[in-house]
């Protein structure tokens, strides 16, 4: 959205998803999750290690549902705010700790506006969603308290 790029080429998933190697039912897969959401895991980490340790390609063709989804059935997902937007706040925070030290860094001041736009952008979507209050707005003070 941000660069001069003019599409999204690129390897895409295959139409057919079907993994006849994995030898999990749904039902363990889904307390796989769970088991590693309490542990503290977000959904990426959560995914990354059932791919790279249990040999599940992608939780959502063998439960039919997503991680993310399943730690919230589960009580496993703690915070109000969805994951995606939690992930850009701490992004924002950080950077905005890092301009407050290296005032002249130009282009993290790029990023950090880039990163504010997605938020904004985020939030508006959620708001329609009414995944969030009505009355939510970006503020860096209250992200803070939020993110750390």
């Amino acid at each position: 959205m941000h660069s001069r790029k003019k599409g999204k080429s690129g390897s895409k998933k295959p139409l057919k998803r079907s993994s006849a190697w994995v030898k999990y039912k749904p039902k363990e897969v889904e307390e796989l999750v769970t088991k590693l959401a309490k542990g503290g895991k977000s959904s990426k980490v959560i995914g990354t290690e059932l791919r790279d340790q249990y040999g599940i390609p992608s939780v959502k063709d063998v439960t039919k549902t997503k991680i993310f989804q399943i730690m919230k059935k589960s009580g496993a997902y703690k915070s109000e705010l969805p994951e995606d937007l939690y992930n850009l706040m701490r992004k924002a925070v950080n950077l905005h700790a890092h301009m407050d030290t290296n005032k002249r860094d130009y282009t993290s001041y790029r990023g950090l506006e880039l990163t504010e736009s997605k938020i904004r952008r985020l939030g508006k979507y959620y708001i329609r969603s009414k995944q969030l209050p009505t009355g939510w707005k970006w503020n860096v003070d209250k992200a803070k308290l939020i993110v750390k």
